[in-house]
C-alpha cells in the first residue's frame, strides 16, 4: 500500500534551507549558525519520526515532487519514497546526524570557518537524504554524487595544510573510479529494459520487471558493486577512508557512521531483488566483505593514531555488512548498519573529546590515565567499546551474531570462520584503544596534562545519548521492520556463547598486554619483526598503489606536458599554420584586385571548357 503525500519533501528541504542560511547569512551571524545548523537537522528528524508514525503498515509514503527528466521515451521523476528501509535509514541519518551537529557546536567553537563548516555539514545531510529517499536510481545517483562532493569539501576542510587537501582529493578521485562502474550498471539496466519498451530507472518498476534483467543481472550487480566498493570503502577501493581522518573529528563520525560509507550497503539492500537473480554476484559481495573485514581488522591492531584505528575499524565493520548482504541476510546487514551508526559515532566523538582534552593529540602512545580526568568520556567510550566488541547485551552483539551465524550456515562456512576471527580482532583492537587511552600512567607532556579537561556539555551530552543507544540499540527489531527480507536464521545459544567468548578473549588480551604487562607489546612487536612492521605500515598498499598507479599517471602527464603536447599536438597545429602561411604567399599573386586579370581568367577557363567539349 502506497499513500501519496506532499510533505515528505520537507525532510530533505529543511537541511537544504540550512545550507542557504549558513552560506548567505552565517558569516555575519555566527551565533545563529549554532542554532540553525543543528536545528534544521533536528527538525528533519522530528519530521522523519512523524513520517514513521504515519507510514501504512507494510507500505510506504510517496511524494511526487515534479517530473524531472523527459528525454525521448526516457522519464525520471523527482520523487521520494518512505518505505521500511528508507524509514530506518532516514531516522539514522537525521538522528545520529543531529547529535553530530550538536557536538560540532562545541568542537568547532572558535574556528574561523564555522559557518562554512555547518554549510557543508547540512549539505552532506541533504545529499544523504536524497540518496535514501529517492524512488528511482537517477535521483539516488544525485545523492550518491552529492555525498562524494561533500566528503571532498569536509575532508579537506582545513585546506591550508597540503596533506588535508591531498586527502580530500584522494577521496574524490578513488570514488570516481567506483562511480564509473555504478554508471555503467545504470546504463545497462536502461538499455536492457528499454529494449522492451520500459524507459525508466524507477525502483518499483525495475522490481516489477526484474525477470527481463535475468540474463544481465550478474553483470549489472557486479558493476553496481564496483560503485559500492568505492563509496563503502571495500577492497580494493578502501584506501581513501583512512586518509579521511584529515577532516575534523565530527566529520569522521558523520562520514563513517551515519552517511556516506553506508551508501553502498543501502544501495545493495535496496536492490536485493536484483541481486537475488545473480548468486555469483552475491558470492563476490560476501567474499569481498569477509576479506575486507579481516584485512582492515588486522591493520587496526597495529595503528597508534586513535582516529586511524577507528577508520580501519569502520572499513572492517562495513565488510561485516557486505558479508551479511552476500549470504542473503539483508535484514541482519541493515541491522548492523544501524547499531554500527550508534557505537561508531560514539567512538569517533569520544575520540574527538579525548583529542579536544589533550589539545589536539592523536597518538595513543602519548595518552593514558584519562579515565580519572575525563569520566564522562571514559564511561561512554566504555559502552561503545563493549558494543563494537560484541559483548551482550550491547547492540553490536545482536547484529554481528546474526551476520556471523548466517555466514556459517550458508554455502561457504569458511566465510563465517573468517568473521569469527574478525570478531576476536575487533575486540582486541578496540580494547587496546580503550586501555591505552584511559588506563595506566598518563604519557602526555606536563603542559598538556596541566590543561587536560573534560569536554563541555554540548559535546558530552551527545556522547551520553549515543552511549544509551549503543547499550539498548540491539533490542530494535530492524529485520522485523524490514519485513524479514532475506533468509536470516537466528543464531543458536551455543554460537552466541562462542562469539561472546571470542569477544571476551580479545578484550582480555588487550587488558593483559596494555594494562597488566604494558612492556609486553614492544617485545611481541620485536619478536614478530618484519611481519609487525608490514601490518603497522598497512601492508604497504598505499605504496603499491603509488608505484603501480599514481607514479605512472604522473609520468604520463609529464611526458604529455613536455613531449606530446608541445611537439605532437602543438607541432601539428603550428605545422598546419605554417603550411597555410607558405601557400598563401603563392596564392596572393593571383589575387591582384585587377578586374581585367579576373576577366582574363574567366575567359581562359571558358575557352578551356569549350575546347574540352569540342574535342571529346
Amino acid at each position: 500500500m502506497v499513500s501519496e503525500t506532499t510533505w515528505l519533501r520537507w525532510i530533505v528541504a529543511l537541511p537544504a534551507l540550512g545550507v542557504l542560511f549558513n552560506v548567505f547569512v552565517g558569516r555575519r551571524a555566527p551565533g545563529a549558525v549554532k542554532l540553525v545548523g543543528p536545528g534544521v537537522v533536528g527538525a528533519a528528524f522530528a519530521l522523519a519520526v512523524w513520517a514513521a508514525l504515519r507510514r501504512p503498515e507494510g507500505g510506504a509514503l510517496h511524494d511526487h515532487v515534479y517530473t524531472w527528466i523527459v528525454a525521448g521515451p526516457f522519464r525520471a521523476e523527482a520523487g521520494l519514497s518512505f518505505d521500511a528501509l528508507a524509514m530506518v535509514m532516514t531516522l539514522v541519518v537525521t538522528g545520529v546526524g543531529f547529535l553530530i551537529h550538536v557536538y560540532s557546536v562545541g568542537y568547532m567553537h572558535g574556528d574561523r570557518g564555522f559557518a562554512r563548516y555547518f554549510a557543508y555539514l547540512n549539505l552532506f545531510t541533504t545529499a544523504m537524504l536524497i540518496l535514501v529517499l529517492a524512488d528511482n536510481l537517477v535521483l539516488l545517483f544525485v545523492g550518491w554524487e552529492g555525498v562524494g562532493l561533500c566528503s571532498y569539501l569536509l575532508i579537506g576542510f582545513w585546506y591550508e595544510k597540503p596533506e588535508n587537501a591531498a586527502a580530500g582529493k584522494k577521496a574524490f578521485l578513488v570514488n570516481r573510479v567506483g562511480d564509473a562502474g555504478f554508471l555503467l550498471g545504470l546504463f545497462l539496466v536502461v538499455a536492457t529494459l528499454g529494449g522492451h519498451g520500459i524507459w525508466t530507472l524507477d525502483v518499483a518498476t525495475i522490481q516489477e520487471n526484474r525477470a527481463l534483467l535475468k540474463d544481465v543481472a550478474w553483470l549489472v550487480c557486479l558493476l553496481l558493486f564496483v560503485g559500492a566498493t568505492g563509496k563503502s570503502a571495500q577492497l580494493p577501493l578502501y584506501v581513501w577512508l583512512p586518509d579521511a581522518m584529515a577532516g575534523p573529528t565530527p566529520v569522521s563520525a558523520l562520514i563513517h557512521a551515519a552517511t556516506m560509507v553506508t551508501a553502498g550497503v543501502y544501495m545493495i539492500a535496496r536492490l536485493h531483488f536484483l541481486y537475488a537473480l545473480a548468486p555469483a554476484a552475491l558470492a563476490v559481495v560476501a567474499v569481498v566483505g569477509a576479506l575486507t573485514a579481516l584485512f582492515a581488522a588486522a591493520v587496526a591492531t597495529a595503528q597508534m593514531d586513535i582516529k586511524k584505528v577507528l577508520a580501519y575499524s569502520t572499513v572492517s565493520q562495513l565488510g561485516y555488512m557486505f558479508l551479511g548482504l552476500g549470504v542473503g541476510a539483508t535484514g541482519a546487514a541493515v541491522f548492523h548498519l544501524v547499531t554500527h551508526a550508534f557505537f561508531k559515532a560514539l567512538l569517533f566523538l569520544g575520540a574527538g573529546s579525548v583529542i579536544h582534552g589533550l589539545g589536539g593529540e592523536q597518538d595513543m602512545e602519548r595518552m593514558g590515565g584519562l579515565g580519572t580526568r575525563m569520566r564522562i568520556t571514559f564511561v561512554t567510550m566504555a559502552a561503545g567499546t563493549l558494543a563494537i566488541a560484541g559483548v551482550p547485551p550491547f547492540s553490536g552483539f545482536f547484529s554481528k551474531d546474526e551476520i556471523l551465524w548466517n555466514a556459517c550456515a550458508g554455502a561457504f562456512p569458511v566465510l563465517g570462520v573468517i568473521g569469527l576471527l574478525v570478531a576476536f580482532l575487533t575486540a582486541f583492537y578496540t580494547g587496546r584503544l580503550f586501555c591505552m587511552t584511559f588506563f595506566g600512567e598518563c604519557r602526555a607532556s606536563e603542559d598538556v596534562q596541566h590543561h587536560l579537561h573534560e569536554s563541555p556539555a554540548v559535546m558530552t551530552l551527545p556522547l551520553v545519548v549515543l552511549a544509551v543507544l549503543a547499550c539498548a540499540g540491539g533490542f530494535l527489531d530492524v529485520p522485523g521492520l524490514l519485513g524479514g527480507e532475506g533468509h536470516e536464521a537466528h543464531a543458536p545459544l551455543a554460537f552466541m556463547l562462542l562469539a561472546t567468548a571470542l569477544a571476551a578473549g580479545g578484550l582480555g588480551l588487550a587488558w593483559a598486554l596494555y594494562v597488566k604487562w604494558p612492556g609486553l607489546p614492544s617485545l611481541v612487536a620485536w619478536r614478530l619483526g618484519a611481519f609487525y612492521r608490514l601490518v603497522r605500515d598497512k601492508f604497504r598498499v598505499d605504496e603499491l598503489y603509488d608505484a603501480a598507479v599514481v607514479r605512472p599517471v604522473f609520468a604520463l602527464a609529464e611526458v604529455s606536458a613536455t613531449r606530446i603536447d608541445p611537439q605532437l599536438i602543438d607541432g601539428a597545429v603550428n605545422g598546419a599554420g605554417r603550411v597555410v602561411s607558405a601557400t598563401s604567399g603563392a596564392w596572393r599573386r593571383y589575387q591582384t584586385g585587377n578586374v581585367q586579370h579576373y576577366a582574363l581568367s574567366f575567359l581562359a577557363g571558358a575557352l578551356a571548357l569549350l575546347g574540352y567539349w569540342v574535342t571529346r
